[in-house]
């Protein structure tokens, strides 16, 4: 086997300054363009530095100066869910037009893991935090930066968020499938500790609750939280002696899991999912919709109104949902 090439370094500073024939001081006053370097020198440098390919760190400038830098940090889910890639474009899109630059990482819907990682941007002195909190623990904001929480509500802290309306389109879906003479409905959710998935579900029971309906309490099924799991979920479901008439899923990825269930089956229930996603349409099927997009890019105002110095008291904003009858709710 050849042997590995090793792995071509970045070029210094050091060596810049070498090229171009001056100290290393020189060369980092000039390519900062701080005083006391003449126009020839400073022209040298940056010819020099563009010869070589070398771009200044402006983070670590930065922060060796003591600025805060053009950051804004988001913490968020798996990015691979179109819900969270969705969240994040808005911020990103938002941000970009004050000048400001997205850095987006995943809590993995790691209470502790969440923790290091707002150590981890105050760090970097980021403007603002952006958070879709685990709902594992508190995240603290003794940091006194401007923090936003977005699709659920801080523990334990009184801060910016910006909502859907989780409840109220649980409700709605569940109405749906009442209204279309369904009892045995099965719902199926994802961690019952965070406040989104908690409000659809007693948005839901809320609905049945009036209609008097006590036959979907056997089939709530409850942390399924990948669509692998819900697909096992669901065949089990279907499974039973008396299986339900119909299903609701409380996000995309649970949907996602549930369709590839009911692939192939003669019988197929009603379903309906929260999150609309691409190609939902296609499929023909019912959602509860919002607009995800949204919900990141007013996220991004607030923090922005923040860092202009807007020192209000703490705002909630909730975003509605939708029912989009495509046909697989009317079975």
């Amino acid at each position: 086997m050849p042997a590995e090439e090793p792995p071509v370094r970045p070029p210094t500073l050091s060596q810049v300054a070498a090229r171009a024939g001056v100290s290393l001081k020189t060369a980092s006053r000039a390519l900062n363009g701080e005083p006391y370097v003449s126009g020839a020198t400073e022209q040298r440098v940056r010819a020099a530095a563009d010869e070589l390919g070398y771009r200044l760190n402006g983070l670590a400038r930065e922060l060796r100066t003591g600025a805060t830098s053009a950051l804004v940090g988001l913490i968020s889910g798996d990015l691979a869910n179109p819900f969270y890639s969705a969240v994040a474009s808005g911020v990103e899109r938002e941000l970009r037009r004050r000048g400001l630059l997205l850095v987006t990482v995943n809590n993995d819907e790691n209470g502790e893991l969440e923790s290091n990682l707002v150590e981890a941007l105050v760090e970097r002195r980021v403007r603002a935090l952006l958070v879709i909190p685990s709902g594992g623990g508190i995240v603290a904001n003794s940091h006194n930066i401007p923090c936003v929480f977005i699709d659920r509500p801080p523990v334990g802290l009184v801060a910016d968020s910006v909502l859907i309306d989780n409840a109220g389109g649980a409700h709605s879906a569940a109405e749906h499938l009442l209204a279309r003479g369904h009892r045995r409905i099965a719902l199926v959710a994802d961690l019952v500790r965070t406040a989104s998935q908690q409000a659809r579900i007693n948005g839901f029971s809320a609905a049945m609750r009036s209609a008097g309906n006590v036959d979907w309490e056997p089939y709530l099924r409850t942390d399924v939280h990948d669509a692998a799991t819900a697909g096992s979920v669901v065949s089990e479901l279907l499974a039973l002696p008396e299986p339900p008439t119909a299903l609701f899923t409380t996000n995309n990825r649970l949907t996602i899991g549930a369709l590839r269930a009911l692939r192939g089956r003669r019988f197929q229930p009603a379903l309906v999912g929260f999150d609309d996603f691409e190609l939902a349409d296609v499929l023909g099927l019912t959602v509860i919709s919002h607009d995800t997009t949204e919900l990141g890019s007013m996220a991004a105002r607030m923090a922005i109104e923040r860092i202009g110095g807007y020192s209000g008291p703490p705002r909630t904003v909730v975003i509605p949902t939708t029912l989009i009858p495509r046909g697989s709710g009317e079975r």
